[in-house]
């Protein structure tokens, strides 16, 4: 039954794939005949290894991995998501999930709480950032995955799971306790954050493209030039990685009058190509506006920042963003699994297209400007395409250095938080706070012998593996060396002292303020914020940068 069950998605996925081929008008049949029978050689030589091979074969292993092969050979945005992957879908596409409210990761031997949702079950409950789930309903979670957590989580809103947890407690013990939580549609903010960060300046931070971005970005704008004088707005898409087209369109309409074209998709299938255009009234056509992009600002982001740019109205600063100008639509495929693909390339005002034209190891890779074609804005400046948006005022981003890279990949930093925190009730005041506790948590990374590899260790180590085998193995001693190592990489912990501080008080707001204080703490820091402020504080420069 369930290799008839796997047989009947397959061929529902094969149909729908041929069936896409009835639809187009720009490809020809020339390779019917072609696509027919390299279906029938696939069904037919999964079914002689089912039944033929010498040993016992999973069918549901076999079968995702043809899927999985198929899925890498074309852009990596074209995906199949299983019905274990749903919640990990709706949360990306909606913003809400059925589950407890809190992101999770592997630390150690266990999925360790990372961040808790304000107003979650997860919240509700008093869980913390740094609790570990040892167990659901009794069973031990060590060695699971968060993926495979999140599916035993996610299930019917309103049922319950009974969670074990193990929570660090002062002097190095953990506590262990069962509660039992109700999973609910847990919907997380896109706009987290909004308010001043100068006395006239204002500040909207979107983080993800899910349903009603475009009421919440308007919401905050209303909000802000109702309760102060407002000169300007920082509009923060950073690390903003996209999501639904609609709702770009919508965050556009904030800012640029109603019936503007903001975006035209086209594809293979002629019937599928959409001009989207604003449909309301915006919330302000004029306020001078900054937004802030980087090379993680990517797809909707994109969008709004092109049209922002296109349109002459407003001026952005930060990096090149991502390059990714592919639009996706699921379809379902049976048995609630969906098939998410590629069918077309968006196209913003000026014309161009903001999808990378080279990748190297699946991430886009930045093309010299003469190599791009030329397109203009409204005013007539001129703007490229070939990969991403770049910014009017390019601010370059500073490059994390290998051990503050290491401090977070090993969550030591996170660690250090989760036991800092023991020691305090709460933050009266986020501007006010400060960490000041340097040589303590220098004192932390020798109690956990916390050690990184550079790729000088690398070096080393084969240097000394090599003086072995040509026999110089008394001669070489490689302790000197070692010594000075060690001595530069505390040199470079001092040097990232400023960088490390910085995301150990975000860290330390988050953990009584959720993802509000964590941005506040972030901005009080943040050089890009002050450039910003400064291109809004100038009005003759801030007209110059958007004029041809």
């Amino acid at each position: 039954m369930k290799l008839k069950k796997l047989f009947t998605r397959l061929i529902i996925l094969l149909v729908i794939i041929t069936a896409g081929f009835a639809f187009t008008t720009r490809s020809t049949w020339s390779n019917e005949f072609e696509i027919s029978k390299n279906i029938e050689i696939f069904v037919n030589l999964y079914k002689t290894l089912n039944t033929n091979y010498v040993d016992e074969l999973d069918p549901s292993h076999l079968m995702r991995i043809g899927i999985d092969a198929i899925m890498n050979s074309l852009d990596p945005y074209t995906n199949y998501i299983t019905e274990a992957q749903i919640e990990s879908y709706r949360m990306l596409t909606e913003g809400r999930y059925n589950g407890f409210g809190a992101h999770i990761e592997l630390v150690g031997d266990y999925v360790t709480m990372i961040e808790i949702y304000e107003n979650s079950p997860a919240a509700k409950a008093g869980l913390k950032a740094g609790d570990q789930i040892v167990a659901i309903e009794d069973r031990s979670t060590k060695g699971k995955t968060p993926e495979e957590i999140n599916t035993i989580v996610a299930g019917v809103s309103g049922s319950e799971l009974a969670i074990t947890i193990s929570r660090p407690e002062k002097g190095d013990k953990n506590n262990e306790f069962t509660i039992s939580l109700a999973r609910e549609d847990v919907k997380i903010p896109n706009v987290p954050y909004y308010g001043m960060v100068s006395d006239d300046i204002g500040y909207i931070a979107l983080t993800t493209f899910t349903q009603e971005a475009g009421k919440n970005v308007a919401k905050a704008l209303n909000e802000l030039k109702s309760d102060y004088d407002l000169k300007g707005v920082i509009f923060d898409l950073r690390h903003n990685g996209g999501g639904l087209l609609f709702e770009a369109v919508n965050v556009c309409n904030v800012f640029i009058p109603k019936g503007e074209i903001v975006v035209t998709t086209k594809g293979k299938v002629r019937d599928w190509d959409r001009t989207f255009k604003t449909l309301n009234n915006p919330v302000d056509l004029d306020i001078p506006l900054v937004v802030l992009i980087d090379n993680k600002s990517a797809s909707a982001s994109e969008i709004v920042s092109g049209v922002i740019q296109d349109y002459d109205r407003g001026v952005l600063l930060g990096q090149r963003s991502y390059g990714k100008g592919l639009v996706q639509n699921t379809v379902d495929i049976g048995y609630n699994s969906k098939l998410k693909m590629t069918t077309s390339k968006y196209y913003i005002p000026s014309g161009r297209c903001i999808q990378a034209v080279e990748y190297k190891d699946g991430e886009p890779v930045n093309i010299p400007d003469d190599q791009r074609a030329r397109f203009t804005t409204r005013a007539g400046r001129t703007v490229l395409d070939g990969g991403g948006v770049a910014p009017d005022v390019s601010v370059g981003a500073a490059e994390q250095s290998p051990i503050v890279q290491a401090l977070q990949n090993q969550f030591v930093i996170f660690d250090y938080v989760t036991h800092f925190v023991l020691n305090i009730d709460t933050i009266a005041d986020l501007k006010a706070f400060h960490f000041t506790q340097w040589d303590d948590f220098k004192s932390y990374l020798t109690k956990t012998k916390f050690k990184y590899q550079t790729e000088t260790d690398k070096l080393l180590e084969k240097a000394v593996e090599q003086s072995k085998k040509d026999g110089y193995e008394k001669e070489f001693s490689a302790a000197a060396l070692q010594n000075q190592l060690t001595d530069a990489k505390k040199l470079e912990l001092e040097r990232n002292k400023d960088v490390i501080i910085d995301l150990i008080e975000k860290d330390i707001a988050s953990r009584f303020y959720f993802q509000n204080g964590k941005i506040q703490i972030g901005l009080r820091n943040d050089q890009e914020i002050g450039d910003a402020v400064k291109v809004l504080g100038d009005e003759k420069e801030y007209q110059k940068l958007l004029r041809k």
